[in-house]
């Protein structure tokens, strides 16, 4: 879990450091399974942090996602999408829009992961739109974040998978 470190960075805004270990955390995904990030070590990860579903730039950026899958299939990464949505909103909002990868409930405590990771505005109530690329060990190899109504670019993705 996050420790009284990652809770002073988050408290400043910032995330995990560039080869850090990434905080531990167990969340609910859309069809009600827990997913501990620590299980997942043996390929890489990457962690997207969303405000809401159903809004329009968050739906177009994991629909981005979904339809370029294949540059994370391609290095055997999974991705994890992560809002404070409730587990039954995600599941609508996963049918709806044909998501193949999980989408993770920070709900309660509300957006505590988030905030291990820098990635939450108070001020909002919802998590920032930052991403972290996680190695095969669970090692940040790359943070990046745009700001609220701005969408990420696909290539910061393809650039930090490459670096793998």
């Amino acid at each position: 879990m996050a420790t009284h470190d990652d809770d002073r960075a988050a408290a400043r805004g910032e995330g995990p450091a560039v080869g850090a270990l990434a905080p531990d955390f167990t969340l609910t995904d859309h069809t009600g399974e827990a997913v501990t990030l620590s299980q997942l070590r043996g390929a890489p990860v990457v962690l997207v942090f969303y405000p809401k579903a159903f809004t329009g730039t968050c739906t177009g950026e994991l629909c981005a996602l979904r339809d370029e899958l294949a540059i994370f299939d391609e290095v055997g990464a999974q991705v994890l999408a992560i809002s404070c949505d409730t587990s039954a909103s995600l599941r609508v909002f996963a049918e709806q829009q044909g998501f193949r990868f999980r989408l993770l409930s920070d709900f309660w405590p509300h957006g505590a992961v988030a905030q291990a990771y820098g990635a939450f505005l108070s001020e909002r109530g919802t998590p920032a739109r930052a991403s972290f690329v996680l190695d095969a060990e669970g090692r940040v190899a790359a943070a990046f974040r745009v700001g609220p109504s701005e969408a990420r670019d696909l290539d910061a993705y393809r650039e930090a998978l490459a670096r793998l």
